[in-house]
C-alpha cells in the first residue's frame, strides 16, 4: 500500500534548503557590493587630471574631505584618542606613534574614508569592490629620522593592488618629514631593499608629498615611499589607512573588532566599506 508522504519529514530536505538559502544570501549580497562599486564608479568628483596622476606617476595630491570647524572639531578628537589610546591597537615604534583601532572612537573620523574621490580613486586603481583594511592615527615624533623607502606591498603581491591614503592633520613640509615618493616605481619590479645601498638615503627621483593641514594624499601601495626626517621641534600628525580587493585579507577586523556601539551608528556606505554585513 503507498502511503501519503505529503507533510512527513525528510531527513535529508533541511541541509538542502540551508545550502540554497545561505547560496540565495551570498548572492543577494554579491549583487548589492556590485551595485555599490559601479555607483562609485560612475562618480566625478575625482578630477580626470587627478586620475592621470594618480595611474601614471603612483600618488596624486588633493583638497581633504573636512575643513573649518569640523577640522578643528577632528583636530581635537585626535588628540583625545592619541592621549588614552593603550594596549594592542597603541604602538609606539621607532619613530611614530600609532592608535589601529581608531574607529572605535566617534563618528567624527567616518568623513576621511568614504570621501568619494578618495573612494573613486579606489575604483581606478583597485578596479573592483573593494573594503577598508585598516585606519590608523599615526604621529611623526619631533627629531625622528627619516624612513626607509618601502612599498606597502610587491606590484605580484596575491594582495595587490593596494590604495593607500593620508590625511594631514599638521602641514606636510620639507622641514617635518613629509611623505616623500619616487613616480612611476609603482611599475618596478624590485623593492627598494633590492636596488638600493642605502634606503633611507634621498633618492634622486623622490617628490615630497607636501600640503596644508587637511589636505589628502592618494597612493598606490606599490610605490617607494617614507616620510622625510621630522627636523623640527614639533610631532607632525596624520590619519593613514588603506584599501583592498573584497576577497584580500584586511589589516584589521572591523567586521569583529568594532563595539556594537560603533556599529550601530555607521551608514550604508561604511558598512559597506567595512564589510561589515558580509557573511562570515
Amino acid at each position: 500500500m503507498r502511503g501519503d508522504l505529503t507533510g512527513m519529514p525528510n531527513p535529508g530536505a533541511e541541509p538542502v534548503f540551508q545550502d540554497l538559502a545561505a547560496e540565495m544570501i551570498s548572492k543577494c549580497y554579491a549583487d548589492a557590493v556590485d551595485d555599490r562599486f559601479q555607483q562609485i564608479r560612475s562618480g566625478k568628483t575625482l578630477p580626470s587630471q587627478s586620475v592621470r596622476q594618480l595611474v601614471e606617476s603612483g600618488f596624486v595630491v588633493i583638497p581633504g574631505p573636512v575643513s573649518g570647524d569640523l577640522f578643528n572639531e577632528l583636530t581635537a578628537a585626535y588628540d583625545e584618542v592619541m592621549a588614552v589610546a593603550a594596549g594592542p591597537d597603541f604602538k609606539i615604534a621607532s619613530t611614530t606613534t600609532r592608535m589601529s583601532n581608531l574607529l572605535s572612537f566617534g563618528s567624527v573620523f567616518e568623513d576621511i574614508y568614504h570621501y568619494p574621490p578618495l573612494l573613486e580613486a579606489c575604483s581606478h586603481i583597485i578596479g573592483q569592490p573593494f573594503k577598508l583594511s585598516s585606519f590608523l592615527a599615526r604621529t611623526l615624533r619631533a627629531g625622528a629620522p627619516s624612513q626607509e623607502l618601502h612599498a606597502d606591498l610587491a606590484r605580484g603581491s596575491e594582495d595587490a593592488p593596494l590604495v593607500g591614503f593620508i590625511l594631514m592633520i599638521d602641514s606636510f613640509r620639507e622641514d617635518n618629514g613629509a611623505t616623500r615618493f619616487v613616480p612611476t616605481s609603482q611599475n618596478w619590479t624590485g623593492l627598494p631593499c633590492d636596488r638600493l645601498s642605502d634606503t633611507r638615503a634621498e633618492h634622486s627621483g623622490e617628490v615630497l608629498g607636501c600640503g596644508e593641514r587637511g589636505t589628502m594624499i592618494i597612493f598606490n601601495g606599490a610605490i617607494w615611499h617614507g616620510h622625510t626626517a621630522n627636523v623640527t621641534p614639533d610631532a607632525r600628525r596624520s590619519i593613514q589607512g588603506y584599501f583592498v580587493r573584497r576577497s584580500a585579507q584586511s589589516g584589521f577586523d572591523f567586521q569583529n573588532r568594532l563595539p556594537p556601539a560603533a556599529r550601530t551608528r555607521m551608514s550604508p556606505l561604511a558598512r559597506y566599506l567595512l564589510a561589515l554585513d558580509e557573511p562570515q
